[in-house]
């Protein structure tokens, strides 16, 4: 074994997970500071996204979509709906619920958000030839396949590729 827990050249596991996660966390960080110069962040551009696409929706499936907790969905809501971004209104079928819905302006700055994400995803990923892009992406469907099937927790999952 070596000194990272491996057999000869081959690194353990726990290293390469490791090694997996703090280059998720830069690469993430990036995109998420190159997004938020464009007037969005990463989180705020997702939740908008699913807006986007489903058109009105209810705070508690907006959470369920995304894996995170109401009360976080709930602030991003009130931060979006300050900003314009946003707007509640009722729930034609159930008047104690509300309904989220993105606004013109909100279609505006997400479409410039998307812009920055594709830029920077461009200048990171586009560093990398066709055979290696080509070889990433299987790594990554297999470590999916992997992270899917030791979630034995059975926790609600966010979308995926978002």
């Amino acid at each position: 074994m070596d000194g990272m827990g491996g057999t000869g050249d081959t690194p353990a596991a726990e290293h390469v997970g490791l090694e997996f996660l703090f280059l998720a966390h830069r690469v993430r960080r990036v995109v998420d500071d190159r997004m938020a110069a464009g007037g969005l962040s990463l989180a705020r551009t997702k939740l908008l996204r699913l807006l986007d696409e489903q058109g009105p929706t209810r705070l508690s499936s907006l959470a369920g979509q995304l894996g995170f907790a109401a009360r976080s969905v709930t602030e991003t809501v009130d931060g979006l709906a300050r900003d314009g971004l946003v707007e509640r209104g009722p729930d034609p079928t159930d008047r104690r619920a509300k309904l989220v819905v993105i606004t013109r302006e909100g279609n505006a700055v997400l479409a410039t958000a998307n812009a920055a994400g594709q830029r920077v995803l461009q200048d990171i990923f586009g560093a990398l030839d066709d055979e290696q892009r080509t070889s990433l992406g299987a790594l990554l469907g297999a470590v999916d396949t992997a992270a899917r099937a030791a979630n034995s927790a059975g926790v609600r999952e966010p979308l995926t590729n978002q």
